[in-house]
């Protein structure tokens, strides 16, 4: 009788085992590369993404989500990784975090080691990192992964009936093209992504990840998104005509060379409009994604994340790029639905970081959370609309001629304050609550000069300089 006892639990245990490796959740991952906030959702005026705002209705929006560091490699390095820059020691497109840490464990490596068929279509890790695999950024960490493929040359520009002209001496380039969507990357990659999950081991799970490439420069989309943006009704943002005067010298556009400032109204206009263009199209294509997913019965058991590396500004303090330390290109989007969940359509104030991605998946999937990781579970966030995980969000950045000034910056629910080389190059210090926008530098008020303290302190403390 004993030994029946003994064996009926294991029996069980076994069982129950089985089922929950059967029933694990599937994680579609959908990045796109230097969006800001810019999506109807998240309350732009003119932005057009349908298919994102219906995937916000039944997901949870996190509205203060930031990156490490507002530049490709460093931002996916940091993401994928779960570690810090501080850590990674990745701060521009060049560094190999590979190289850096050999013995990484990225996201994707550890869901493959954990019984994931992967799979990578598009721009998750930085394109060519490390150097010379074409198809496999992470060779670990992927059973599939789609190559690198120049877009050039796009197709013939179409006659636009705006005649404002582009290119790096004039502004930003962007361009008209006639055609459907797959005749760019982005649109291939969906299509590609589609065909995985038709052809995929249907005994194991899936993590698949697609980046798309807009609305990364050059701002280049079928004309159809072009035609969704009237540019009469394209608006500037506004500001205060002092608003760069209190801006220490690095945080300032003339910081970072290589794309001219767009010279005249009607070029920012342009700019801003082909911008939102490729916003669009990549709403169009994670519409495809989700569609495909929801024809092939997989939604009931599948986590969607869409989130973005960093931001991008679109004139705000005069700045047409990213690589900044302001609200504009630290903040991202970051939309989470998880099978079955009762709280869709709600937004999360509380601060979030992209290294919250690695222990997030792991925890809602069920597989261990590596010891490493250094960002924290979004599990309490998405039931309690009062919860939080984080008292402050970093981020960090280099700009200059030779990225020869280093930043680093603490947004808590109410400031924001910034360093260059540690305040000897320019601090800054924005009231959230009274100044969103951040518009006007408190750093040198004697009012706030305990607040600044607290906050330059935490800083030091958590972000010591990066030793390359």
């Amino acid at each position: 009788m004993k030994t029946l006892l003994f064996i009926l639990p294991c029996f069980l245990c076994v069982s129950w085992t089985v089922a929950a490796e059967t029933k694990r959740p599937n994680v579609l991952l959908l990045m796109a590369d230097d969006l800001a906030a810019t999506l109807s959702c998240y309350g732009h005026p003119q932005a057009k993404t349908p298919n994102l705002d219906a995937l916000a209705k039944r997901s949870v929006l996190f509205s203060r989500a930031y990156c490490q560091f507002p530049h490709c490699n460093p931002s996916r390095a940091s993401m994928m990784s779960g570690l810090r820059p501080n850590t990674t020691r990745v701060t521009n497109n060049e560094d190999n975090l590979y190289k850096n840490i050999p013995e990484v464990l990225t996201l994707p490596h550890h869901f493959r080691n954990n019984g994931y068929a992967t799979a990578r279509c598009g721009k998750i890790f930085h394109l060519g990192v490390p150097s010379g695999l074409e198809s496999m950024d992470d060779p670990q960490a992927w059973d599939f992964g789609t190559p690198f493929k120049s877009e050039l040359p796009y197709p013939p520009k179409r006659e636009s009936s705006v005649k404002v002209k582009s290119g790096k001496k004039q502004g930003l380039g962007w361009q008209e093209i006639p055609g459907d969507d797959d005749q760019l990357v982005d649109g291939n990659f969906a299509k590609t992504a589609i065909e995985w999950l038709g052809k995929r081991d249907q005994d194991k799970p899936f993590f698949l990840a697609v980046g798309f490439h807009r609305p990364h420069l050059p701002l280049v989309a079928p004309a159809k998104y072009f035609d969704l943006y009237p540019l009469e009704s394209i608006t500037l943002p506004e500001a205060p005509a002092d608003d760069e005067a209190d801006i220490p010298a690095p945080a300032r556009n003339g910081a970072v060379p290589g794309y001219a400032l767009t010279a005249t109204p009607e070029q920012r206009r342009a700019a801003i409009r082909a911008y939102l263009a490729c916003v669009s199209y990549v709403d169009a294509q994670a519409g495809r994604l989700l569609e495909a997913i929801k024809q092939m019965g997989l939604d009931d058991n599948t986590i969607i994340l869409f989130t973005s590396d960093h931001g991008w500004h679109l004139g705000e303090h005069g700045l047409w790029h990213k690589r900044s330390l302001f609200e504009e290109c630290a903040r991202v989007p970051f939309i989470l639905h998880t099978p079955g969940m009762k709280t869709g359509g709600q937004q999360r104030q509380g601060l979030i970081e992209l290294l919250d991605v690695y222990p997030t998946l792991c925890e809602l999937c069920g597989v261990p959370v590596p010891t490493q990781v250094q960002g924290l579970s979004l599990r309490p966030l998405l039931n309690d609309p009062e919860a939080t995980i984080h008292d402050a969000a970093f981020t960090q950045a280099r700009r200059g001629a030779d990225a020869e000034f280093w930043g680093r910056t603490i947004r808590t629910a109410c400031w924001r304050c910034t360093e260059w080389d540690e305040g000897k190059s320019g601090i800054e210090l924005y009231d959230h609550d009274k100044d969103p926008r951040e518009y006007t530098n408190l750093a040198s008020d004697p009012q706030h000069a305990e607040v600044l303290k607290d906050l330059r302190s935490r800083l030091a403390e958590k972000l010591p300089p990066i030793i390359k």
